[in-house]
């Protein structure tokens, strides 16, 4: 069972995405440095059909995107709550999943969203907008995974402009 315990819109997680970011407890991954430690405790709300559906009748007209950041302790039921998110937006919302995994869980079919971050959180690595990091965002398309994290690394000397 999936919950809940904080979401937001925000506009850096997706590049080019209005996201409706749902920010999942029970992490299992404890990556040190991690910016939202609570997420480990198996807080919230829970995140089923009723849930959703209040969601997007509240934010699904101003985003083009859901994204489950984290439910690595359940990536079954994240799978089935994308689904559940295309068929109540009626195709119109694309969805994301941002794992704390290093590698997509077996099983879990990635045409099953339209964007998927893997990677553990290593503090001397950085995140996504680090040159340096092991997490990779990809855009899923045409059955493959087509890796777009570079799409972060902005140049710092023009970053101002």
């Amino acid at each position: 069972m999936l919950r809940f315990a904080s979401y937001d819109i925000v506009f850096q997680e997706i590049p080019g995405e209005v996201t409706l970011a749902v920010n999942l407890s029970n992490c299992p991954n404890a990556c040190k440095g991690c910016h939202s430690p609570h997420l480990r405790e198996d807080i919230g709300e829970v995140l089923d059909e009723e849930a959703i559906a209040a969601l997007l009748k509240e934010y699904g007209a101003s985003v083009s995107c859901f994204c489950f950041m984290g439910g690595d302790a359940d990536p079954v039921a994240v799978e089935r709550s994308a689904a559940l998110v295309k068929r109540l937006s009626d195709g119109r919302l694309k969805t994301a999943w941002y794992s704390g995994r290093d590698e997509l869980v077996p099983g879990i079919h990635a045409e099953s969203f339209d964007y998927i971050k893997i990677g553990s959180y290593q503090e001397a690595l950085g995140g996504l907008a680090s040159p340096t990091t092991n997490q990779r965002l990809y855009k899923v398309e045409n059955g493959g995974l087509h890796d777009m994290t570079r799409v972060f690394w902005r140049d710092k000397r023009t970053s101002a402009l």
